[in-house]
């Protein structure tokens, strides 16, 4: 009989993740500080540029210090992910929410595209971010988390205005429109500001406007 792996145990943090955050105010502003310096770093210079020293250098902190917060590169880079794969989420929520019929989903799919947009526009450094992730199996892991609950956010407002769709059917479309959307936007911020905008407007076209469709 194969041995079943065992749990991480209590205090122990997963791979690609931050030491248990602090709870003296002190230790915090600390936490938080070095998380500042280290996307100050990955905005001039990129994610593979990004070097414990540099932190220590730029934060002050000593790496002793930093070590007891985060023990390597991959658990600061998947503490940002997870921060900014966060505020995604509550994103799509909010634009979810107004999904009270089926004639809803396609606008409210339009505002998330936009959103996501927006939202890596504000904050350039989330694309560096994202090609850490998708360079370390670690924080890949963190990625497939996440856009695994963005589709079940989906397939909420789906069954509300759908509730005869088959659950294969309903988590094969969640799960693949979430991902093009996904696709899209980082295709997008690749390109200047107005080829963006015509490349994400021709998407959007592409996005399901009849749901009997897939019944």
């Amino acid at each position: 009989m194969a041995r079943r792996k065992a749990a991480p145990a209590a205090g122990v943090p997963l791979p690609g993740l931050a030491r248990l955050a602090p709870a003296q105010q002190r230790s915090r502003e600390r936490f938080e500080h070095i998380l500042a310096c280290a996307t100050e770093i990955m905005a001039e210079r990129g994610s593979e540029a990004l070097r414990m020293s540099d932190i220590v250098t730029r934060s002050g902190v000593a790496f002793g210090s930093l070590y007891q917060y985060f023990p390597d590169k991959a658990a600061i880079i998947g503490t940002l992910a997870e921060r900014h794969n966060a505020i995604g989420r509550e994103c799509v929520r909010r634009d979810l929410a107004a999904v009270t019929a089926a004639r809803d989903l396609h606008p409210a799919l339009c505002r998330i595209v936009d959103s996501y947009y927006e939202m890596f526009m504000r904050e350039p450094v989330m694309r560096d971010i994202w090609q850490a992730t998708q360079a370390d199996r670690a924080l890949q892991k963190l990625d497939a988390d996440d856009m695994a609950a963005l589709s079940g956010l989906l397939s909420d407002a789906v069954r509300r205005v759908a509730p005869d769709m088959p659950a294969a059917t309903l988590a094969i479309f969640s799960a693949l429109t979430m991902t093009l959307i996904a696709a899209a936007v980082r295709h997008a911020i690749a390109l200047p500001p107005k080829k963006a905008r015509q490349a994400l407007a021709q998407f959007k076209t592409l996005l399901p406007c009849d749901l009997a469709k897939l019944a």
